[in-house]
């Protein structure tokens, strides 16, 4: 297993602190940032947008790892990408069927970019198996998408567990990422079953920056 990612979300940065909180990230030893996009649709909630993107994208050089929790990632995957996603993620259950995924993927991989795909709580880990060789990253929500701060719902474990397997007996390299409820507790489950992206937003946002991403890494 490759050495575990730090992804903070800024979902849970202290936009009082804005330029201080990322110049922290940034010399925190965390190698991505995780930038969490939402329409009011797809989730019950509104964050950012591609403008808000670029201001990051000057203010970091760390990769920018877009996930887009929305109902027309296909409209927006450019946007974004022009805005300075490095890789971007969307989500299975919004497409309409498997040849509309493999074609965003498509798109993304055309632009030179990181392809993602991820999954929520209640959708099985079995509807990725037909993608392994289509995504760079392969994203499973630990926690209900929309809000920061929830719990980790141990489920998710298994998931990375056979998402991994798959991957391995594949040859496959893509990286595992897991989003919600990450602590230094569940930061060990999380790894020990395959996963070696982790995204954390309170966890990292609200204690000594720095030292959170070293508790996790």
């Amino acid at each position: 297993m490759a050495n575990t990612i730090v992804a903070p979300s800024v979902l849970s940065l202290d936009y009082s602190r804005m330029t201080e909180q990322l110049n922290e990230v940034n010399e925190s030893g965390a190698e991505w940032l995780h930038f969490d996009v939402m329409d009011g649709h797809f989730v019950p909630n509104l964050t950012f947008g591609p403008d808000i993107l670029k201001g990051f994208r000057k203010g970091s050089d760390l990769f920018m790892d877009v996930h887009v929790m929305i109902e027309k990632p296909l409209f927006f995957a450019e946007k974004f990408i022009s805005a300075g996603a490095d890789n971007y993620t969307f989500h299975y259950e919004v497409m309409d069927d498997e040849d509309s995924i493999h074609q965003l993927a498509g798109i993304i991989h055309a632009h030179g970019k990181s392809a993602g795909i991820s999954i929520k709580p209640d959708t099985p880990v079995t509807v990725l198996k037909p993608f392994l060789k289509d995504f760079d990253v392969f994203l499973i929500m630990s926690v209900e998408p929309g809000f920061g701060g929830q719990k980790f719902i141990p489920g998710s474990i298994d998931k990375i567990r056979t998402l991994r397997q798959w991957l391995n007996e594949a040859g496959l390299k893509a990286h595992v990422e897991v989003d919600g409820g990450i602590n230094e507790v569940t930061a060990k489950l999380v790894k020990e079953a395959g996963a070696d992206v982790l995204v954390a937003g309170s966890y990292i946002f609200k204690q000594n920056i720095k030292e959170a991403v070293m508790s996790l890494a």
